[in-house]
């Protein structure tokens, strides 16, 4: 049995691996893509971490991971569907039914980029429209592209295409971007990102491939010619194998402060997945340390 599994391998994940190897605590990360390093890995630039100004964001995830094995971190490569209570502690099941026994849990398993949920988006999903600029940008070049969403990483997303494409498209439904100040003045900045507010999608159009998309804009119908649409509009948690087992709020995230504590007892969730003001590759590591923290009071506790 372990004294702890880490479900997920993204920044929350790595950072309470390399805590719990500090601790000596008998650990394992499964993660559900080999040598993941989770949303990170597909930011082009990190501004923001303390440090490392500058880096991407997959040399980022890969010092990430590194630190973790020169520590002697364990991985086990598996998508967990089913956390059960077994005993002192829970059973993890995997999607290929294999099953580990742990003291507790830290549940870092991340979130995923929310769809539009609009005429078109599935047909043309992978043919024009994509949910990672920096993934597929390049097959873009010189050509014409929207991006919908008013956050930062839609304006990140923005910005890193205007390097590429003739043209981007801004589309978000609000007149004010929700994104910081420092991004918003950047893509004002740039002449060949067009705003376009106060607009909300509803169908994307084309023939085998995307050419347009229809929008809704101060009460007016418009298309918009293009090539490629990039959404940017949230995110949705992996939570499921906690239905049931833990709290979630009413849009799926799991209840837990900073100290990772859920309404499980010894199950303790970081990252992303977790209800947050600020979901940022600081505050993961930070949560990634504070609930082995908390694993650690909980198994003394409880022996």
């Amino acid at each position: 049995m372990y004294d702890t599994i880490i479900i997920g391998s993204g920044s929350a994940g790595l950072s309470a691996a390399v805590y719990a190897k500090r601790a000596q605590l008998n650990a394992v990360v499964i993660e559900k893509e080999y040598m993941g390093t989770g949303q990170i890995a597909v930011s082009e630039r990190v501004d923001n971490y303390l440090g490392l100004y500058g880096e991407s964001g997959f040399d980022l995830g890969e010092k990430f991971r590194q630190h973790a094995e020169a520590l002697g971190a364990e991985f086990v490569e598996g998508e967990v569907t089913a956390i059960e209570k077994s005993g002192i502690g829970y059973k993890i099941i995997l999607s290929d039914e294999r099953t580990f026994e742990t003291k507790t849990v830290v549940f870092a398993a991340g979130a995923r980029p929310r769809t539009l949920d609009i005429k078109g988006e599935d047909e043309f999903s992978g043919k024009g429209v994509s949910y990672c600029a920096v993934c597929d940008g390049a097959f873009y070049k010189n050509k014409i592209t929207a991006v919908i969403g008013g956050g930062d990483t839609a304006l990140e997303d923005a910005l890193f295409l205007s390097k590429i494409c003739e043209t981007v498209y801004l589309i978000h439904r609000r007149n004010e971007f929700r994104a910081n100040k420092t991004l918003q003045n950047a893509v004002r900045s740039k002449e060949n990102i067009r705003l376009v507010l106060n607009a909300k999608p509803f169908e994307i159009l084309g023939d085998g491939k995307v050419s347009g998309i229809k929008i809704s804009q101060d009460g007016e119908e418009k298309f918009i010619e293009l090539n490629g649409i990039f959404t940017a509009v949230g995110t949705v948690p992996n939570s499921s194998a906690l239905n049931g087992v833990a709290e979630l709020d009413e849009r799926g995230y799991v209840i837990a402060d900073e100290t990772g504590v859920t309404s499980a007892k010894g199950i303790f969730a970081a990252g992303d997945v977790r209800t947050k003001q600020l979901r940022q590759v600081s505050t993961a590591v930070a949560d990634g340390a504070n609930c082995i923290y908390s694993a650690e009071r909980y198994i003394s506790e409880s022996e």
